[in-house]
């Protein structure tokens, strides 16, 4: 689905340049849960940032099934955030004055879809994420778990092709971390998503099949989970965590 050829990303003037991403690569298969993890300043947001088209690389390319995202016109970008990025974000981002139907059908609604369109669709996967009781009530009304739940009905329900979501975590207690990275384990087991996570916590990234580990803006390192338990494989995302040195609290 997803390729990142030989990417790199300066920024800065010419007498103090500063070098985010060296020539980055990888692949993202269709259906992958990948969890991306660095110390501060190892280019793990930008690299984020860079796949969703908030910013653009300085030289390689970003394919998504085979169409390089920097050559979209202005027209053609905003038409590929809308109908083929989720996101997920720390605080929700839910509008209170919207019921949660609403809410989750709101990119639809801007894309002039057809009403009859949009209620199926939020009615399916508001279905799926268990949620579809609270459709008319507003954000205020309900509990974190079910803002979590809107939130990633949001990011699913024009059939995106990629979520990505930056430190999801990050915010919330362990309980409702735990929830939302459960959440995330459905939407990508159960419902196909691929998902593209940015995460300092280890305990996040051991949800996910595969960590790659960025260090100065490269690839240090990269652990697939295969067959093993999550347990075994968080212990073995901390081994790498200990080598790849820094500042140990803000990758831990």
């Amino acid at each position: 689905m997803l390729q990142v050829k030989n990417i790199e990303k300066f920024y800065g003037s010419r007498n103090n340049v500063t070098k985010a991403l060296d020539r980055v690569s990888f692949e993202v298969a269709d259906g992958e849960f990948i969890a991306i993890m660095g110390a501060s300043g190892s280019g793990k947001t930008t690299l984020l940032n860079c796949i969703s088209t908030i910013d653009t690389v300085s030289a390689g390319a970003i394919l998504l099934d085979g169409e390089n995202i920097a050559e979209l016109s202005a027209g053609k970008l905003a038409q590929f955030r809308r109908e083929r990025l989720g996101f997920v974000f720390q605080d929700f981002n839910l509008l209170d004055t919207l019921t949660i139907e609403e809410n989750i059908g709101l990119a639809l609604s801007l894309n002039h879809a057809d009403p009859g369109n949009v209620e199926r669709q939020v009615g399916e996967v508001a279905g799926k994420l268990g949620i579809t009781d609270i459709l008319k009530k507003f954000p205020y009304q309900v509990s974190g778990g079910q803002k979590q739940r809107a939130a990633c009905a949001r990011a699913m329900v024009a059939g995106q092709s990629l979520l990505l979501a930056d430190e999801p975590t990050g915010a919330l207690d362990s309980r409702a971390s735990k929830n939302l990275l459960e959440i995330m384990t459905h939407m990508n087991r159960g419902m196909g998503a691929t998902i593209l996570m940015v995460t300092h916590d280890a305990y996040s990234a051991s949800y996910a099949g595969r960590v790659l580990f960025l260090k100065d803006g490269r690839i240090f390192n990269e652990l697939y989970r295969g067959e093993r338990n999550r347990s075994i494989f968080y212990h073995e995302i901390l081994d790498v965590l200990a080598v790849l040195g820094g500042d140990v609290s803000d990758v831990i």
